[in-house]
C-alpha cells in the first residue's frame, strides 16, 4: 500500500477529514473531531492506528518488529504498522477499517448517529 491508497481509503469512510495539526508532515484523518489514523507524508515509513489494547498486543506478538506500540502514542491504545514489509494491503485495510470502526463507537450516541 502506498500513501495514495492508504489517503484514499482513509478517506472512503463516512464523515473523515484529513488534517494537518501537528506539523506540515504528519497527515491526521479523524472522524467527527476524533483520531484513527496518522502517517507522515513525506516519508510513509509507517502509519499510526487505533487499537483495542487486547488485540494490539496480539497483533504486536502475531507481527514482531512490524507491528509495535504506537510511536508518540498512548501505547495501550495505537500501534504503529512499519509500511516496509510485505503485509498484504487487505490487512492493512482491516485494520484502518478496525481502527475507524473504534473511535465510532467512542464517539456519542448524537454524533453517532449523525455519520450517514
Amino acid at each position: 500500500m502506498n500513501i495514495e491508497e492508504f489517503r484514499d481509503f482513509c478517506l472512503s469512510f463516512n464523515r473523515v477529514s484529513e488534517e494537518f495539526p501537528f506539523d506540515e508532515n504528519t497527515l491526521v484523518f479523524k472522524v467527527m473531531g476524533k483520531m484513527f489514523a496518522l502517517c507522515d507524508v513525506d516519508e510513509f515509513e509507517s502509519i499510526n492506528l487505533k487499537c483495542d489494547p487486547s488485540i494490539a498486543m496480539q497483533l504486536r506478538e502475531e507481527y514482531p518488529g512490524i507491528v509495535i506500540p504506537g510511536y508518540h502514542m498512548n501505547k495501550r491504545h495505537w500501534n504503529t504498522i512499519v509500511m516496509e514489509n510485505n503485509i498484504p494491503d487487505q490487512t492493512i485495510q482491516k485494520w484502518i477499517s478496525n481502527s475507524y470502526d473504534l473511535v465510532v463507537a467512542n464517539l456519542p450516541k448524537k454524533d453517532r448517529m449523525n455519520l450517514h
